[in-house]
């Protein structure tokens, strides 16, 4: 059933709003690169799997940097399962540095860039060495706000900079009975004395550049109440606060509360299902090991090696390229 929403909207705005034409381009590139395996199966059930996997958002697993931020719901699927398959780093208590975080993700994507990395933990670490230990939980939602609103934070910062060096980026201009002249706003040494910036003036600067809808960003009505609650605040202060969020987290729809961030009852189903399904086939081997005949002669060194199970921490891998079911 449509939805109003998509019934409010004309044709080539829905389409616009859903990336729609972003993923057929991409389901024909992956028809084309798997043309053999297609021609056996069908055109229409390739792409049944292809949009198929689109919706569960395992369609961006080892996919390159370009295509897994393309769109919101490729970074919120990224988001997804990175937390997915990394959440037993923070239920083992485990502190890592943003470069160990960093070959966690790149094990998602390979291309993922170090700056973008550097930023989410600097949102964490602040002015501390970017070599300091980090909790799993930390870094995960500091890199939520960085990677999914990246082109809006980078927006935040010039408008920032701008006001820190005492200009107004949106300078109201006060007719007088001879000329207009600026309204007076503080000179560099007067705002270099004091922390931050007037949060005050940060949203009324944040507000028209949400506004103007160039960047996907944070609801504007959660910013404003971030900012409400402090005079000043520094340009890491205010991602520091949006990180840690609830409201912000729940818009955002990726990862669960920070309460529950160490369960997920249908992936800890799934992997106990997996080791269940191993065992017996573990147990028949080291048997079959122990009787004579082929292998009762051979070293055990020399046995062929059973099945690793794949950690805790990661789910069955979709790979992105299309894969007939049996």
């Amino acid at each position: 059933m449509l939805s109003p929403e998509r019934l409010a909207l004309p044709d080539y705005e829905y389409l616009a709003q859903r990336h729609v034409l972003t993923y057929v381009e991409d389901a024909v590139c992956q028809l084309l690169e798997n043309k053999e395996d297609v021609s056996q199966y069908g055109i229409a059930r390739f792409f049944t799997e292809y949009f198929n996997s689109v919706c569960q958002g395992t369609h961006i697993l080892f996919r390159e940097f370009s295509f897994i931020q393309a769109t919101p719901h490729n970074r919120a699927s990224f988001l997804r399962a990175f937390w997915r398959c990394f959440r037993t780093v923070g239920k083992n208590g485990d502190l890592l540095t943003m470069r160990e975080y960093h070959c966690l993700l790149q094990l998602l994507c390979p291309d993922f860039p170090l700056e973008l990395t550097q930023k989410a933990a600097r949102i964490v670490l602040m002015d501390d060495a970017m070599d300091c230990l980090m909790s799993f939980s930390d870094f995960l939602f500091a890199f939520q706000i960085q990677f999914y609103y990246s082109e809006f934070l980078e927006s935040v910062a010039a408008i920032y900079q701008d006001l820190l060096s005492g200009k107004n980026p949106n300078t109201v201009i006060v007719p007088t009975s001879s000329s207009g002249q600026h309204r007076q706003r503080p000179s560099v040494g007067e705002a270099g004395t004091l922390e931050g910036v007037e949060a005050s003036l940060l949203y009324q600067c944040l507000e028209d550049l949400c506004d103007r809808h160039k960047h996907s960003c944070p609801p504007p009505a959660l910013v404003k109440e971030v900012l409400s609650n402090v005079q000043r605040l520094t340009f890491y202060g205010f991602l520091m606060a949006l990180s840690k969020h609830h409201g912000i987290n729940q818009a955002l729809g990726a990862l669960p509360d920070k309460g529950d961030l160490m369960h997920d009852p249908a992936m800890d189903e799934e992997l106990e299902q997996l080791v269940l399904r191993w065992r017996p086939h573990r147990s028949s081997r080291q048997h079959r090991a122990k009787e004579p005949g082929a292998f009762g002669c051979q070293r055990r060194d020399k046995l062929e090696a059973p099945q690793t199970v794949p950690p805790a921490s990661a789910p069955t891998p979709c790979l992105y390229q299309w894969e007939p079911r049996e």
